[in-house]
C-alpha cells in the first residue's frame, strides 16, 4: 500500500488540480469564464490589456495562497476529527 504522505511529497497527489474541475458545474463555469475573458480582452486597448494582465496575475497569486490556506485548514480539521474518533 502506498503512503499518502509520500505520494503528496513526490507530487503524485495534487489536490488543487484534482479538485478544480471535478464537477460538471465547475467545468461549465470555467468555460463561461474563459469566453468572457476573451471577450473582455478583445475590447481592451493595449494599456487596458496590461492592467488586466497585472490584475489577473495578482488574482491568480491570491487564489493560490487562498487554496493553500483552505487545504491546510481542512487537513487540520480532518486530523482533529480523526483524533477525536480514535480517542473514543
Amino acid at each position: 500500500m502506498k503512503s499518502v504522505i509520500n505520494e503528496l511529497w513526490h507530487g503524485n497527489i495534487i489536490p488543487q488540480e484534482d479538485s478544480r474541475t471535478n464537477s460538471k458545474e465547475m467545468k461549465e463555469l470555467l468555460g463561461y469564464m474563459s469566453r468572457h475573458h476573451e471577450d473582455l480582452e478583445k475590447s481592451f486597448t493595449d494599456e487596458q490589456k496590461d492592467v488586466f494582465e497585472k490584475f489577473h496575475d495578482c488574482w491568480s497569486e491570491y487564489m493560490s495562497l487562498a487554496e493553500a490556506a483552505i487545504f491546510e485548514y481542512a487537513f487540520k480539521l480532518g486530523m482533529e476529527i480523526a483524533i477525536e474518533v480514535l480517542s473514543k
